[in-house]
């Protein structure tokens, strides 16, 4: 369900970047409550056509949240355009309460995020969140930027170290910059990440490992900590970007001449057919128009559901857990049909 709120304030951290924050109503703050990392879906109407887009939320989570994201812009890409270039002060712009499972719950521990560009906006809510209520808690962030001047939430990371100087550690990297201090310039990628983490810390003793932004970048630290011996259970990834040459679609299997598939939403149920080509969520969509989706290129999440009965086809995914596949979850996006009958639950 979207409602529509108003823009409190909009803040250049770049020339191709933005930080838009919302004005959250009383009776909408516990809809809005977040948990730190989480993301939430904005949709606009353009010559007819909805689009929606997918942002995290930057700001630590709160019983009074302020709802904060960061948008950087893509090219052809036609929200962030919009918010970079036409989006002001006062505009109402409709806001999918928060969303996604990158998430972190405070607890004592020690935990990393490795992020590249834009994949600093949920991590900063997750480590500024964590340090905030957890006193025996530690974060080290090393993030990659192209530049300085690229990189977005300067500020915000600066403030983290300052505040809390003995448990935050930074280390940033630029691929297209020199500078006189800290490391070389260069790709973050798998080959360097196995030499520079262990030479930072000890692997072995990280709680959690928090990847997040283009697909070769999260791929490559993915690696790099699995051959270092680090259990896949302690490794949360969220894909922001898929570069060229990114995992290509499941291998097409037979698909049943007439299938139908039966989805609940809301405590609803219904069956349709799924016509030839189609995802289970174009079909859900043709018939429920308010079935949950953001992205529906398999990175989001926003239409996880969970398989009750027959199979599918996923061609994507890159926002579920191994574990969340192993329970039965699918998105709903990127699964078509691989048996006559399809049954989704949404509502679990």
């Amino acid at each position: 369900m979207f409602h529509p709120l108003q823009v409190r304030e909009i803040e250049r951290l770049t020339d191709d970047a933005v930080a838009v924050t919302f004005t959250v109503p009383p009776e909408l703050r516990a809809t809005f409550r977040h948990t730190p990392g989480q993301h939430i879906a904005l949709r606009r109407t353009v010559d007819g056509r909805e689009i929606r887009r997918t942002y995290s939320i930057c700001t630590p989570a709160t019983d009074d949240p302020v709802l904060r994201v960061g948008i950087r812009l893509v090219e052809d890409g036609t929200f962030s355009t919009y918010a970079l270039k036409e989006l002001a002060v006062g505009d109402t712009v409709d806001v999918m309460a928060p969303a996604g499972r990158f998430t972190l719950v405070p607890r004592p521990g020690r935990f990393v995020g490795i992020v590249g560009g834009s994949g600093i906006t949920p991590v900063l809510s997750i480590a500024g969140t964590l340090l905030a209520r957890q006193s025996d808690a530690h974060f080290c962030l090393i993030r990659s930027d192209r530049t300085t001047a690229s990189a977005m939430f300067l500020e915000e990371v600066a403030d983290l170290k300052d505040r809390y100087p003995e448990r935050f550690q930074l280390v940033h990297v630029l691929s297209r910059e020199e500078r006189q201090t800290g490391l070389p310039s260069g790709r973050l990628d798998q080959e360097r990440l196995r030499t520079l983490l262990p030479a930072l810390l000890r692997t072995d003793s990280v709680d959690g490992w928090f990847l997040c932004g283009p697909y070769g970048l999260v791929q490559g630290a993915e690696q790099a900590l699995r051959a270092l011996g680090v259990p896949r259970t302690r490794i949360h990834e969220e894909i922001f970007h898929l570069d060229n040459g990114a995992a290509a679609p499941a291998p097409a299997t037979t698909v049943p001449a007439h299938s139908t598939v039966t989805a609940t939403l809301d405590g609803r149920s219904g069956t349709w057919p799924v016509h030839d080509g189609e995802s289970l969520l174009e079909a859900v969509l043709r018939n429920r128009p308010d079935a949950p989706y953001a992205c529906k290129g398999g990175v989001c999440g926003t239409c996880r559901a969970f398989l009750v009965s027959g199979e599918i086809r996923m061609d994507r995914n890159f926002a579920l857990e191994s574990e969340e596949v192993d329970a039965g979850y699918v998105l709903a996006c990127q699964s078509h049909p691989a048996t006559e009958q399809v049954e989704l639950d949404f509502d679990r």
